[in-house]
């Protein structure tokens, strides 16, 4: 499978493409700016084609994941309908707004999820996940004791994500339609309000009872 990370120079890319570049994904890595994805790419032992811009890393990747700040969500998405036509697209934005990042501030469509939906074409299947896992830790060898929470409209796209999450090393849980994806982004900031709090790193969630 090719995998398309979209914004993915940032911490939470690099740190979702190491892990799948482990597992021996393809993985392709995205950026406004050419030279950033490239250097990006060099610097996961990739190859120089491996980088490229938004648009063609979303042009052949088999599935994509946008790990930018919510910030560029809608700019970024808005110029990639036609190529994520027809594709499994995962959400792992997060509504964090600077200063007060450990206050939940969902937008008004819900969650940055259903927002992600609204602004791609209806062939597109949108699937949250990832919003709760330390990028710190991704791009370690650590073990992650940490669960991923993975809500989608569509059973079978949720079932593939989850299958991708789990051969990485980490462990997807069904959560749910999309709209669910509220819960997941908001937990982000009270494990930011958590780790400040009690002074941890790292705390995520694990789920219970099985």
């Amino acid at each position: 499978m090719r995998i398309g990370i979209i914004g993915g120079t940032g911490a939470l890319g690099k740190g979702l493409a190491s892990r799948m570049i482990k597992t021996g994904f393809e993985v392709f890595i995205g950026s406004r700016k050419q030279d950033s994805a490239i250097s990006a790419a060099l610097s996961l032992g990739l190859k120089e084609e491996n980088g490229g811009l938004n648009y063609d890393v979303a042009s052949k990747c088999d599935l994509g994941i946008i790990t930018v700040p919510f910030s560029s969500q809608t700019e970024t998405l808005k110029g990639l309908i036609e190529p994520l036509k027809n594709k499994i697209l995962i959400d792992a934005t997060v509504p964090l707004i600077p200063p007060k990042v450990m206050r939940v501030q969902l937008p008004k469509e819900g969650c940055a999820a259903l927002k992600a939906q609204m602004i791609l074409d209806e062939s597109t299947q949108v699937v949250s996940a990832f919003q709760n896992i330390s990028a710190e830790l991704l791009q370690s060898d650590a073990m992650i004791d940490c669960d991923v929470l993975v809500c989608g409209d569509k059973k079978a796209a949720r079932e593939e994500v989850i299958s991708l999450i789990n051969k990485i090393g980490l462990t997807g849980w069904h959560a749910g339609p999309l709209c669910n994806s509220a819960a997941a982004e908001a937990l982000t900031s009270i494990l930011i309000a958590i780790n400040k709090n009690h002074e941890i790193k790292h705390s995520g969630i694990k789920i219970t009872g099985v």
